[in-house]
């Protein structure tokens, strides 16, 4: 009898040794602050009467300086209002953590029964610089989520994924730094859905890899788009180990990542 109480201790002291080395027994790091969206810095090409009024005057005519002082003031006027007004008709969106929302997905077998694991948080952060009528100058900022709020449904699984797959100690965020966007129509109206591609680099923790977005995107007035955006990693890749426990097996390679989105106007 004691022989079998001191087997059951030494194995339930392995088992909790077990747990603590893969993370579940440990309190994930919290936030360090509510997330904020990295200054997207647009790029503008300036019109031609910017290009004229910033290149060599061009020789006066004779008409020109008879002309009073006060006229020539009125003249020049319109160039310093046309440099003051936004290029291109662009607008800057921010995302609302308030209406949007980041998951990932992948299939592992419980206890023995395929379930679909659900990682979710509101804690993403971007900017995006659009005008509706020409899409063609659209811009797309780095985006960026904090892993440390990602929670799933389980305590155990949620200190796995913070303390030993993504170890969110050390690496706080995951950031996507966009890098080209296509398949965009020339325009769009208000209410209407539209569907592209954003290419981009995608890094969590300490590995870089290149992923595609898939978007679907609708301009719900001319100051607020919503949508969603897509894409499917190999979890090998990107170095995420599952930590070896018993009542987990068979989890998919494939994750599926999924940005749910409303980006608001700066008012």
């Amino acid at each position: 009898m004691y022989t079998r109480i001191w087997t059951t201790s030494v194995l339930l002291i392995l088992l909790t040794l077990a747990l603590a080395g893969c993370g579940l027994l440990q309190a994930p790091e919290e936030a360090s602050g509510p997330i904020e969206a990295v200054p997207l810095v647009v790029d503008v090409t300036p019109a031609t009467p910017i290009e004229a009024a910033a290149g060599a005057p061009e020789p006066a005519t004779p008409e020109a300086e008879e002309a009073p002082a006060q006229e020539t003031a009125v003249q020049e006027a319109p160039a310093e209002e046309a440099a003051d007004a936004p290029a291109g008709g662009l607008v800057i969106y921010t995302i609302s953590q308030d209406a949007s929302q980041v998951r990932f997905e992948l299939d592992e077998d419980l206890r023995g029964q395929r379930i679909t694991v659900v990682g979710v948080t509101d804690q993403v952060a971007g900017e995006l610089a659009m005008d509706l009528d020409d899409l063609s100058t659209v811009q797309v900022g780095v985006l960026q989520i904090n892993a440390r709020t990602l929670v799933t449904d389980n305590d155990f699984r949620n200190r796995a994924i913070q303390n030993q797959i993504l170890n969110t100690s050390a690496y706080e965020f995951i950031t996507f730094t966009p890098t080209a966007v296509s398949g965009l129509p020339s325009g769009a109206a208000v209410g209407e859905e539209i569907r592209f591609q954003i290419e981009g680099d995608l890094t969590i923790r300490d590995v870089t890899q290149p992923v595609v977005f898939e978007v679907t995107a609708t301009a719900v007035s001319p100051t607020q788009i919503a949508g969603s955006a897509t894409a499917v990693i190999e979890r090998d890749l990107f170095g995420l180990r599952i930590p070896s426990v018993p009542s987990v097996a068979n989890v998919e390679e494939e994750i599926e990542l999924i940005i749910d989105f409303v980006a608001n106007a700066a008012t």
